[in-house]
């Protein structure tokens, strides 16, 4: 398979070091980017052909990587259009950008896959939103997964508008982990622990409690309870963020995020 990637920012670094050597060889896998030492690093590190214009690699590509800016899309559009004689799956990871936009961009062109990775790919932890536009062959979306999965899980959807409920919980998600992170951390300051202490304490236990309900079979709401003896501390606090509403106010915060990506996709897809 050949793969080539248009962009070669932090989320396709990231996909070609899941994708050198195991979904593809490196020699097969083509970066294009204006930035001269991110293509230098690009290929010392991992092997792949680069260059600096969308050009004959690009044409001869089975995939081909979308992961420019949202804004820069429409424009990375015109010059990828002429390179389409050979079919290939576009994979699009740019947010925002509504597949019906793209294709009218691409001058009606269908074989195309939006998705929506969050940054936990960086480290082969990430998890990727995804739907196939009508144009898509099985074989091409049995590529796009298997590309996807290089850096973390994938999560097929039946429609493209549940992306944006897609990005409210996974795209942005991890933001929503650290805010809560540097709220621990902050409290834990309060009361007397000194950063590191505060930092391994809250990271730790983050990372322990996803585990431990990624590992087991029991709804978080049931192991949240088992945890929350009525009359203890853990109780104290519990009824301390109800009384507060933090609850809702997430839930909240996560429909907020859909309605801008919905926002943002009407914005991006409007004609010049």
């Amino acid at each position: 398979m050949k793969i080539s990637f248009i962009g070669g920012g932090n989320m396709a670094t990231a996909l070609i070091a899941g994708l050198a050597g195991k979904v593809a060889q490196a020699a097969d896998i083509h970066v294009v980017d204006p930035n001269a030492d991110a293509l230098e690093r690009l290929r010392t590190q991992y092997g792949v052909t680069t260059s600096p214009d969308i050009g004959a690699a690009v044409a001869a590509s089975d995939v081909i990587v979308l992961a420019v800016k949202p804004q820069q899309m429409r424009d990375v559009a015109v010059h990828v259009q002429s390179q389409l004689a050979n079919q290939p799956l576009l994979l699009s990871i740019a947010a925002g950008i509504r597949g019906a936009d793209l294709s009218r961009w691409l001058g009606g062109y269908g074989a195309i896959v939006r998705t929506m990775p969050n940054t936990p790919a960086l480290i082969g932890q990430g998890i990727t939103g995804m739907v196939a536009m009508a144009g898509v062959s099985a074989a091409q979306k049995d590529a796009a997964d298997s590309i996807m999965r290089a850096v973390g899980q994938t999560v097929w959807l039946d429609e493209e508008s549940l992306i944006d409920p897609v990005t409210a919980v996974s795209g942005s998600g991890p933001a929503y982990v650290f805010y809560f992170l540097e709220a621990m951390q902050q409290a834990a300051a309060e009361m007397g622990l000194s950063a590191e202490q505060g930092k391994a304490l809250a990271l730790a236990t983050f990372t322990g409690a996803a585990q431990l309900a990624a590992q087991s079979d029991e709804p978080v709401d049931v192991l949240r309870q088992r945890v929350t003896s009525k009359g203890g501390t853990t109780h104290a606090a519990i009824t301390s963020m109800e009384a507060a509403g933090v609850k809702k106010a997430i839930v909240e915060a996560m429909k907020a995020a859909a309605a801008r990506g919905r926002e943002l996709g009407e914005e991006m897809g409007k004609d010049a």
